[in-house]
């Protein structure tokens, strides 16, 4: 069964113009891509599409899976029988008598609280590098207000206060995401590589990687690595971007992702929401300031937002004057198809043109995507409704074509925002900047003997700045090849992503340089390889369509094949 998954032999097939057969597919010179289909995998997916998301901690979105409240007029959410449990507020009762509820919080003290669908539009909380170590206290997990919480003003009660910050949401609102963890795969042991917002985190998904770091226009939110180089800790727009700041750009020096595939003739993309200068908005704003309405936030939002452009960071995969493709077959594609001469965008799309390549039968092995800012779950510019709108659009897209029965998609995010989230790891890799490095205490991300367990920056030495793991954050396996109503418990990072590529399509090989990816473990536990198919060709149970606002079910999934 397995071996129509991996057999490319006597297979012919057509790239775009070029037709390549057998082993002259291999040697093709004018560096054609291969078709997806029919390149070797060491797992049946073709296909992965990781959805970004903005700030969000797993207890807020997960504090009381599978139980959501129901009040009257609610949108009701019933839990299937036998739903594993997960570690959160719930389960490890601190939803009451919490330690945030501590009078060093001020006004903000309190346990944790129920947010609904009226509140889903709340404050961005403090997520920088230091105030989120020192929220965690050297393991209490007791001073968020403090340290991470911000107040939405003239809101009532804890949601009025710094306490804001110990609010979450429940199946009655993230409604979408409960179900998609209901029918396919959760982790609910998933982190960030390090504390910080949303700029590292991006690093961190497509190479694992915060050091190196170059400042290019003024200075960064960078510290001294202590090797005469700097890590990147905070928000700073790419360097070159036409539209990045124009008083602060970093470049990163190290390796991604996108630059192994590339070695091997792999197609990928970056597409974003916004990206696409050349488009107008139906509101009329076009080039950097393309914006969208959003009646949930009740503002009007930039849908681009160049601090989370992932590969523009990099000379080697920017595309920093948003080149457009040279056309729809050439999406995903180092070289204009069928020739020797490179294609403009440089893997740097739009979303619209992940759409469009999509549709046209041109899906890429491996896709990043970012929604417009108003759907991208950042509070302040989003919030769980739009957010949850964007990534069902597109995963019922996705279930619609015919490459579905070899895809997975990723959901997963960049930061907490600074979210209460109860768990705490001890620092795996240390730092001990005087001033940015609080976890432990002052000067103290993690407690090894002298600098034992500093993880090596790109240099091979020993560097500052990579305190970790960060915080909890949700991340969910949406593939015919899921688990189905599953909850892996194995520790997992944002580098993990960039480790199953690896595995998946480039036989394990490592980006170097200190990345995490060769220490962080495996995303394999979420999937089953053997039974995740169903091959009777009724496939629904494979699917699950979603109503894009409520998060409801449209067409449910069989229930056959549960894994407990």
């Amino acid at each position: 069964m397995k071996a129509k998954f991996f057999s490319t032999v006597g297979v012919c097939l057509i790239a775009a113009t070029a037709v390549m057969c057998g082993a002259a597919a291999q040697d093709d010179n004018r560096g054609d891509d291969h078709h997806p289909h029919y390149i070797h995998t060491q797992t049946p997916i073709k296909h992965l599409v990781v959805i970004f998301n903005e700030n969000r901690s797993f207890d807020h979105y997960f504090a009381t899976y599978p139980n959501a409240a129901n009040p009257t007029g609610s949108i009701p959410f019933t839990a299937k029988p036998h739903t594993p449990k997960v570690n959160n507020l719930a389960n490890a009762n601190l939803l009451t008598n919490n330690p945030n509820l501590n009078p060093a919080n001020g006004t903000g003290a309190t346990n944790p609280f129920r947010l609904d669908r009226t509140q889903a539009n709340t404050r961005s909380q403090n997520h920088a590098y230091t105030p989120e170590q020192q929220a965690v206290d050297n393991g209490k997990e007791d001073l968020f207000p403090k340290f991470t919480g911000r107040g939405t003003a003239g809101g009532v009660g804890a949601f009025g206060t710094n306490g804001q910050v110990m609010g979450y949401f429940d199946g009655n609102t993230v409604t979408a995401f409960w179900n998609y963890a209901q029918n396919f795969a959760m982790s609910d042991n998933s982190w960030t590589d390090t504390f910080g917002p949303s700029t590292p985190g991006a690093l961190e998904v497509i190479s694992g990687q915060t050091n190196g770091a170059q400042n290019i226009v003024g200075t960064t939110s960078s510290i001294a690595d202590g090797q005469g180089g700097l890590t990147l800790i905070g928000d700073t727009d790419p360097a070159y971007d036409s539209c990045s700041s124009t008083t602060s750009q970093v470049l990163m020096t190290s390796k991604n992702i996108g630059d192994l595939l590339n070695a091997e003739h792999i197609s990928w993309g970056s597409f974003m929401g916004g990206f696409d200068l050349t488009l107008k908005n139906t509101n009329g704003t076009t080039n950097c300031a393309r914006s969208t309405f959003s009646s949930n936030v009740n503002g009007t939002i930039v849908d681009y937002i160049p601090h989370h452009a992932w590969f523009q960071y990099y000379k080697s995969t920017a595309n920093p004057t948003h080149a457009r493709p040279s056309s729809i077959n050439a999406i995903g594609h180092t070289y204009v198809p069928g020739s020797k001469t490179l294609d403009p965008a440089n893997h740097g799309y739009d979303l619209e043109d992940f759409y469009a390549a999509v549709k046209a039968g041109n899906f890429p092995a491996v896709s990043y995507i970012k929604m417009p800012a108003y759907q991208d779950g950042h509070p302040g510019n989003s919030d769980p409704l739009d957010e949850q709108a964007g990534n069902v659009e597109l995963i019922n897209f996705l279930q619609k074509q015919k490459e579905w029965g070899e895809t997975a998609v990723i959901v997963t995010y960049d930061d907490s925002d600074g979210w209460y989230d109860h768990q705490y790891l001890a620092p795996t890799s240390a730092s001990y900047d005087p001033t940015a490095d609080q976890v432990n205490g002052p000067g103290q991300c993690g407690l090894g003997i002298g600098k034992q367990t500093q993880p090596k920056g790109l240099n091979g030495q020993p560097v500052n700045g990579r305190c970790g793991p960060g915080t909890r954050i949700p991340f969910l396996v949406i593939s015919p090849f899921a688990k189905k109503n599953f909850v892996s418990h194995t520790r997992i990072s944002q580098a993990s992503v960039v480790r199953f590529i690896e595995d998946n399509w480039l036989h394990g090989q490592r980006l170097g340089g200190g990345s995490f990816d060769d220490s962080v473990e495996s995303i394999a536990d979420l999937f089953d390889f053997d039974h995740g198919h169903d091959h009777d060709g009724d496939d629904r149970q494979d699917k699950l369509f979603l109503d894009p606002t409520a998060g409801t079910v449209i067409v449910s999934p069989s229930d056959d094949h549960h894994h407990h």
